[in-house]
């Protein structure tokens, strides 16, 4: 018996904590719903969380076009609204996993650079006929990029690319999809401190002390700190706001009746294919939007794995990426006949809500997708929950998008990272994966056009979306070092984790991918993952 004993506890010093392929302590997995009554509350927290990016994409284009509230409301009650039907599709026959689909950051360059490419050529001095052009010229752009999109994805091509991944690339990757949205994170807050900063306390005290302090059940005070947290510091902005506190121009973003969104907003209404007029296409400008979507899709699939480990789920096979990289495309597509100004991505920070509440639960997303729909077709009521201040998104962000980054760290746990090559590859990428995308900001911040001054526009800003992203930059350092520096095969697949990543490079390698990714229907027999 003590020898036994012995061995156990020797075993348990050498591997303290043992590599696990689907993380445990998740309550509800992909496949395990819970109650429809807590589902309910988990999916208008999605909800809430979605509006975040969904208000602040619209926020920033619609008055560069020269739109107004009307038109901001209803560009934000059409993105509302397409990322319903996003989400849904995706959660259905996209990738399977529990992810909301909103609006893509990397498309602001190129939709950015078109707004002032027909501000300087238009002739038009009303603003709402320059907002529905520009639009149209967007529009264009983006349903051109879907098709690209779309082939890219069902045909196969994301398959291939995504199998140069390794455990050692796949980790820059996650962590810089969420990292690299470190400008919406305290930035935000610090336009608001009075507001940000408490929300960002309670959020820590509810999910981190309060169990421990009240012996309270941490599922429950971590599954609802955000509906309880933001009604709190929601509720305390607004008598800030009606005491007469905010009285200056720059203190707008603090007030909770500033939007004009309720105003803007019809009580009820539907949008409706190419509501702004018939789109307008240019080579340039749908060929840098399609540089976009790469982007994009170089950072949902970051989302996609983070998702998974997040939702007790084995590592998305290749094909599930490619056939969730496809039906992005379509989300796009949507977003461009309907006039959703963007293209379309998985949403880090509510991957991240995943692993605050520990519930994976596709229902759920399904749950938030259904509001979604409901609050875009009830206008003025979808505009109430618009209302809250932009600080305290930015300070649940600062919890959220970190989780995504330490879910990209726990890739290390299947590389060696005793050997010097993996720390090469791992410390240099994630290094210029920060560098070099603010390296462009900075010049892009100055003199719009990045580094790069030759006289095509869409050169300009093609390389400007590439190089912005931290997520590409890292993941494409690291696929490339990994790929090419010399080291004995065997050692190499080792050190890097490939050895362990082989079984789910193709679908029908392991036997768990029908649990998580099968498609419904029966729908596999006629779209077979290969």
């Amino acid at each position: 018996m003590s020898s036994g004993n012995s061995g156990a506890k020797k075993a348990e010093e050498l591997h303290p904590h043992p590599v696990m392929e689907q993380l445990k302590n998740v309550q509800y997995c992909v496949n395990s719903p819970p109650p429809w009554g807590e589902a309910l509350l988990l999916g208008f927290q999605h909800y809430i969380l979605s509006l975040g990016n969904i208000v602040l994409i619209p926020s920033i284009i619609v008055p560069q076009m020269g739109g107004g509230n009307d038109e901001k409301a209803k560009v934000v009650q059409t993105l509302l609204f397409t990322s319903g039907v996003n989400t849904l599709l995706q959660s259905l026959f996209g990738t399977r996993l529990p992810l909301v689909m909103g609006g893509s950051y990397a498309y602001l360059i190129p939709i950015t650079s078109i707004i002032q490419a027909n501000n300087k050529f238009s002739v038009l001095q009303d603003p709402e006929l320059r907002f529905m052009h520009t639009m149209r010229s967007i529009q264009g752009a983006l349903i051109v990029t879907s098709i690209f999109q779309i082939l890219l994805g069902f045909l196969g091509l994301w398959r291939n690319v995504v199998r140069l991944l390794s455990p050692l690339s796949v980790a820059p990757l996650v962590t810089f999809t969420g990292l690299g949205l470190y400008h919406l994170g305290f930035p935000l807050i610090a336009e608001c401190m009075e507001v940000g900063i408490p929300q960002l306390i309670f959020m820590i005290f509810i999910t981190q002390y309060l169990p421990a302090y009240l012996k309270l059940k941490r599922p429950i005070c971590d599954r609802f700190a955000m509906l309880v947290s933001i009604a709190i510091v929601w509720f305390y902005a607004a008598i800030l706001t009606w005491s007469g506190a905010y009285k200056n121009a720059n203190e707008a973003n603090c007030r909770t009746d500033s939007s004009g969104l309720i105003a803007g907003s019809p009580w009820i209404d539907m949008p409706y294919l190419f509501q702004w007029g018939v789109p307008t296409f240019k080579f340039g400008d749908a060929f840098t939007m399609m540089i976009a979507s790469f982007v994009a899709s170089v950072e949902s699939t970051g989302v996609f794995h983070a998702s998974a480990r997040y939702g007790s789920a084995t590592p998305v096979p290749p094909s599930v990426i490619s056939r969730g990289v496809g039906w992005l495309g379509i989300g796009t597509m949507l977003n461009a006949v309907f006039g959703g100004v963007t293209g379309c991505a998985a949403t880090v920070e509510n991957a991240g809500l995943l692993a605050m509440t520990r519930v994976g639960s596709r229902r759920v997303v399904q749950i938030s997708a259904g509001f979604m729909i409901f609050f875009s077709i009830l206008g003025k009521f979808g505009a109430i929950f618009a209302l809250i201040p932009a600080s305290i998104m930015a300070a649940m962000y600062c919890i959220f998008v970190g989780y995504i980054a330490s879910a990209g760290l726990g890739f290390l746990q299947f590389c060696n990272l005793n050997s010097f090559r993996t720390n090469f590859i791992l410390g240099f990428s994630l290094f210029l994966g920060l560098t070099l995308p603010q390296y462009f900001r900075e010049h892009h911040m100055c003199s719009v056009s990045g580094p790069f001054h030759t006289h095509s526009r869409w050169f300009n800003d093609t390389m400007s979306v590439i190089f912005m992203s931290h997520a590409t930059i890292a993941a494409a350092v690291a696929v490339f070092l990994d790929r090419t520096l010399p080291l004995s095969n065997d050692e190499a697949r080792k050190d890097n984790g490939s050895h362990w990543w082989d079984k789910f490079v193709v679908y029908t390698n392991d036997v768990r991918s029908d649990e998580f990714y099968k498609l419904p229907c029966q729908l596999n027999r006629f779209f077979p993952p290969y």
